[in-house]
């Protein structure tokens, strides 16, 4: 998601004056809000929807290359043996 600077640039003096309009605008545009202070960025607004789905993309992605990292150094198992491991296949014995 784009940050939109004309909309989501907002100083600390404009967040004490209505944190609610602040808050509002971050949860339905979708898009963090960036706190500035005498010109400078210092802290960044979130809607919680977007930050837990932030949180999940994130863990998803370590995911991912923790099991590329893995493959990489030989620490895997066949595709047969899964599925064994996971009983969705009975083993055969003759």
């Amino acid at each position: 998601m784009q940050t939109k600077f004309s909309e989501d640039v907002i100083s600390l003096s404009d967040l004490k004056v209505n944190p609610g309009k602040v808050v509002n605008h971050a949860k339905d545009s979708h898009r963090p809000i960036l706190l500035t202070s005498r010109g400078c960025g210092v802290a960044v607004v979130q809607g919680l929807e977007e930050f837990e789905k932030h949180g999940e993309e994130l863990a998803f992605v370590k995911a991912i290359a923790q099991g590329l990292l893995e493959i990489e150094e030989g620490k895997y198992i066949g595709f047969a043996e899964a599925k064994e491991k996971l009983g969705l296949i009975r083993p055969t014995y003759f």
